[in-house]
């Protein structure tokens, strides 16, 4: 079987030859075998020229965007090139750990799920500034009223999917607007979502990250949005046979 960690970096020069080596480390469940494919997302800080020394390797894929698009664009770039049964979104910095790949990825191996989130509460999140904890506390407690749904972590980066999940859905996000998407999308579908505790270290603005207030107003109005959104217009194909038929009031 086989997993690939889908990579999108925009700017990460200090941080990503550590996570790429961290991301190559990391165990996967007995039987799996790695695929990592990265997209450049119009980086102007050197990190484009990091990436080249891969060109040439036969586990890392690479793609440039000429311009940056957004976290979400890119995604949907590594979706499209992604040859994986299995694929795992793995941010380009350092607040979270590779070494939870295993605990991720095994009940999609064991087809226990189809669908698996990586909680940064279910044991205790230490450092998140105040704001951001609101925010994702908020974002959970909306998509849960919203869905129907009973998650601890809706904002994770570590997002891990069945491929048929993935392809049986039109996603249109540009930027962070992807995991409000998708997590409307899956449950709207029918799905269920799957969490497992993970380990986090949180990092501010000053040392890179991106997000800002404005994406929490774009993440409700995202879930909002698809709430009300007809199940026709974004699922391409009817959901596959591992799927639980969603209730009625959540078409």
């Amino acid at each position: 079987m086989k997993v690939s960690i889908l990579l999108p970096v925009y700017n990460e020069f200090l941080t990503l030859p550590l996570v790429l080596q961290r991301v190559l480390d990391a165990r996967l469940p007995e039987g799996c075998e790695k695929e990592v494919v990265i997209v450049d997302d119009g980086s102007t800080d050197g990190t484009s020229e990091t990436l080249y020394q891969y060109k040439d390797s036969s586990t890392i894929r690479v793609h440039h965007s000429v311009v940056n698009f957004g976290k979400g664009a890119a995604l949907r770039i590594g979706i499209a090139k992604a040859t994986g049964d299995i694929l795992l979104v793995q941010d380009g910095d350092l607040e979270y750990d590779p070494n939870d790949y295993v605990k991720i990825l095994e009940p999609l191996v064991k087809r226990e799920a189809d669908v698996v989130y990586g909680s940064r509460f279910m044991q205790g999140v230490k450092g998140m500034k105040l704001a951001n904890w609101t925010a994702n506390k908020i974002l959970t407690w909306a998509s849960n009223l919203m869905f129907g749904a009973h998650i601890t972590d809706e904002a994770t980066a570590y997002k891990a999917f069945r491929r048929e999940v993935l392809d049986a859905m039109e996603l249109k996000c540009m930027r962070f607007e992807f995991c409000p998407e998708v997590t409307a999308k899956v449950l709207r579908l029918g799905y269920r979502i799957h969490e497992v505790p993970v380990s986090y270290n949180p990092r501010g603005i000053l040392e890179g990250k991106k997000i800002r207030w404005h994406d929490g107003v774009e993440a409700m109005a995202t879930l909002i949005k698809y709430r009300l959104a007809p199940l026709a217009s974004f699922a391409k194909k009817a959901a596959p046979s591992g799927a639980k038929t969603a209730p009625s009031h959540l078409r």
